[in-house]
């Protein structure tokens, strides 16, 4: 089997049934009111690569989006409490809350981000954090600034890979510019997150390889 899936029988089988739906819920209604390129954030590849994680009972994958999901949600309600504190966002991540061009269903469903991390917790509390998480998640947010600045445009600023969010220039050229997020984020965002999850979530602990005797 793969160590993508790495599954953990048992841990969480309630679960698959919420991610399965979450999956038909969620995609049809953001696809309808965002678009399809909507699903390049890294908060959107996050939460479906936790569908397909709850699906799959992988403790891999799942470890992989709790070292995203903190980071995300604290942008997120911080930009949001921002905005409800003072009347302007922080940097406009979530100004779609407030557009009514949007449905208010659709955009009552990004109040995932704020269960999302919730829900991850609860779960590596049940079946520990995996260490490769970190790896795993730094080479999909690569994939991910590479993609928002390949096939997003400059005004969507795709998980800002045209433009810092808080001063507004990129950093020099685009390929440095990505490296910098990329390094900023896999580097010192998740790096902590990884930490506190190695220290709060310890994995179970692998078992020693019998030693053959020779002769």
């Amino acid at each position: 089997m793969s160590k993508a899936t790495d599954p953990v029988p048992g841990s969480f089988p309630e679960l698959r049934w919420f991610g399965l739906g979450w999956l038909v819920l969620y995609v049809p209604a953001y696809a309808q009111a965002y678009g399809a390129a909507n699903f390049l954030f890294l908060c959107n590849i996050g939460v479906l690569l936790t569908a397909v994680g709850l699906l799959l009972r992988s403790r891999l994958l799942l470890s992989s989006q709790a070292v995203a999901a903190p980071i995300i949600a604290l942008a997120w309600m911080l930009d949001a409490g921002w905005r409800v504190a003072t009347g302007d966002f922080l940097y406009g991540g979530t100004a779609y809350m407030w557009d009514d061009a949007y449905p208010l269903f659709t955009r009552l469903l990004s109040l995932y981000h704020v269960a999302w991390p919730l829900l991850l917790a609860w779960v590596l509390r049940r079946t520990g954090y995996d260490p490769r998480g970190w790896a795993w998640q730094a080479g999909i947010a690569a994939l991910a600034l590479v993609a928002g600045r390949w096939l997003g445009t400059p005004l969507e600023n795709i998980n800002f890979a045209w433009k810092d969010p808080f001063f507004g220039p990129q950093f020099g050229p685009a390929p440095l510019h990505l490296l910098v997020c990329w390094s900023l984020l896999a580097g010192i965002g998740y790096g902590a997150t990884h930490y506190m999850l190695r220290w709060m979530f310890p994995g179970p602990a692998r078992q020693a390889i019998p030693k053959r005797r020779l002769g």
